[in-house]
């Protein structure tokens, strides 16, 4: 059993415990800040990569133009899946990000080794968490003193804690010290103390623990829409701030009963029996957490 899955393994039934009926307000006492959990509906992310926002300066990493990703299902049956290969000319990168990916960007290539999160049973970390897995939906549980957020797979839990200030020396970890706080319509996330073995999407893109990221979650298209706008400084690793986004669509997930939470454990014996599989080892654990 992995060392993740013990940690997260009461997230099932702290979600039980708290969330809210559709039609009810969330867990606080002003009217005017956003809805952004349901009992019985889950957000879907619409990209499985992060999207530039237009006049926002640099962007996210992307495929190489003479290497598309394409997906597994619908979009890539026609002419085949491929492997991310990332784009190393992105001016936002330090060199040695840039020699760290190459190494990647070969084993994916040669269809050695694809990371992605989720297929691997790690950690997504921040900003990660927002493009791990394609079909697992998130769900938001609102309360006054703090936003859990919680991906099906693994499942992955962010615990984001309101109207606080970071504390002296945060715990460094994989999902590190979130506050956030409403600024109107607006969930506005701060994260720090983010250890440097996640990675910041589906390409490999590394980070130091100097990593800094705000994210900004806002209700659109009548409440249809969940958009997430993020903002990522790392001087350890980037040249320079850059923003990314990523859209959530809300619907009842289809594998679920009523758009309810499934107990979806990633890594539980789940070992990889064939050599050839490209996905990086899944991480278990010494000794159990209790």
């Amino acid at each position: 059993m992995s060392d993740h899955h013990w940690r997260n393994a009461g997230a099932l039934a702290v979600l039980a415990a708290v969330l809210l009926p559709a039609n009810s307000a969330p867990a606080q006492q002003n009217p005017a800040i956003p809805q952004l959990g349901f009992a019985d509906y889950a957000w879907s992310k619409v990209a499985d990569d992060f999207q530039a926002i237009p006049g926002a300066g640099p962007g996210p990493v992307v495929s190489d133009k003479a290497h598309p990703y394409r997906p597994n299902g619908p979009e890539g049956s026609a002419r085949g899946a491929t492997f991310r290969i990332a784009d190393l000319n992105n001016p936002i990168l330090q060199p040695w990000a840039i020699e760290s990916m190459r190494k990647a960007n070969e084993l994916a290539a040669a269809g050695k080794q694809a990371y992605e999160a989720r297929a691997s049973c790690h950690p997504g970390g921040v900003p990660g968490y927002l493009v791990m897995g394609r079909v697992n939906p998130m769900y938001i549980v609102q309360g006054r003193r703090t936003v859990v957020l919680i991906n099906e797979g693994g499942p992955e839990v962010r615990h984001i804690y309101l109207d606080v200030p970071h504390t002296a020396h945060p715990q460094i970890s994989p999902y590190g010290e979130s506050v956030g706080h409403y600024e109107g319509d607006t969930l506005v996330v701060d994260t720090v103390g983010l250890s440097a073995d996640t990675y910041i999407d589906n390409y490999r893109t590394p980070h130091t623990t100097q990593e800094h990221v705000i994210e900004r979650y806002r209700l659109t298209n009548g409440g249809a829409a969940l958009q997430v706008d993020i903002r990522v400084e790392d001087p350890g690793t980037f040249k320079m701030a850059w923003s990314a986004r990523q859209v959530y669509r809300k619907g009842q997930p289809l594998e679920s009963l009523n758009g309810q939470l499934l107990e979806a454990i990633c890594s539980e014996n789940n070992p990889n029996f064939l050599e050839s599989a490209s996905v990086s080892a899944i991480p278990v654990a010494g000794k159990p957490d209790f």
